[in-house]
């Protein structure tokens, strides 16, 4: 099976004590089938760098990425191969942020895509949560989802949030031509940076 090919993906993130843990897998009938994507976040890093592996042996890289300073609130992150070859970059978009998540996605010989929250007023709400005393330190319980498009509005692909309390995540690609491994990079980075 070619990834590339493959046009909506799982992404599962389990919390443990030290780290978070993302696997992603291809569809399978409307559930997660085989394991495509592991990666473990460790928690408290001051320069962000998240490898995604084939497997949960983390014998083959698939890729990674990368953060290109140690604190930026617009910062970008490379997106390499296994072997440290360029495949793209995305970025936060800091102010517009501010009132609803944007993000920007590069992929060299491809082009640019711009996602951002699809419902503004749970962008808002999601925002006020964590203000909320006790209550904002716990996961925010609604479901949310991001839509890229191309500069002209193509969509590209979608990230929707499938359950109230766990991060479960179902990526659905429409554009042939991105790739790939910078959906996943992309839609791990949605839940693992969303917050900063």
């Amino acid at each position: 099976m070619s990834l590339q090919n493959v046009h909506v993906l799982h992404v599962h993130q389990k919390v443990t004590f030290m780290v978070n843990r993302y696997e992603v897998f291809v569809d399978d009938n409307g559930a997660p089938g085989q394991l495509v994507g592991f990666a473990e976040q460790k928690r408290l890093k001051i320069k962000e760098r998240v490898t995604i592996y084939t497997d949960s042996s983390k014998s083959q890289v698939l890729f990674e990425f990368n953060a290109r300073k140690v604190l930026d609130l617009g910062g970008g992150y490379d997106v390499t191969d296994g072997q440290g070859r360029s495949i793209g970059l995305f970025r936060k978009n800091f102010a517009k942020s501010l009132l609803r998540s944007t993000w920007h996605l590069e992929q060299h010989g491809w082009g640019q895509a711009t996602g951002a929250e699809r419902n503004k007023f749970l962008a808002g709400f999601r925002r006020l949560w964590q203000w909320i005393p006790v209550i904002g330190d716990a996961p925010f319980p609604m479901r949310y989802h991001f839509d890229f498009v191309t500069e002209n509005g193509t969509p590209v692909f979608s990230v929707d949030k499938k359950t109230w309390l766990r991060d479960h995540y179902l990526v659905s690609i429409q554009d042939p031509g991105v790739d790939r491994r910078l959906v996943i990079a992309q839609a791990v980075a949605l839940d693992a940076l969303q917050s900063r």
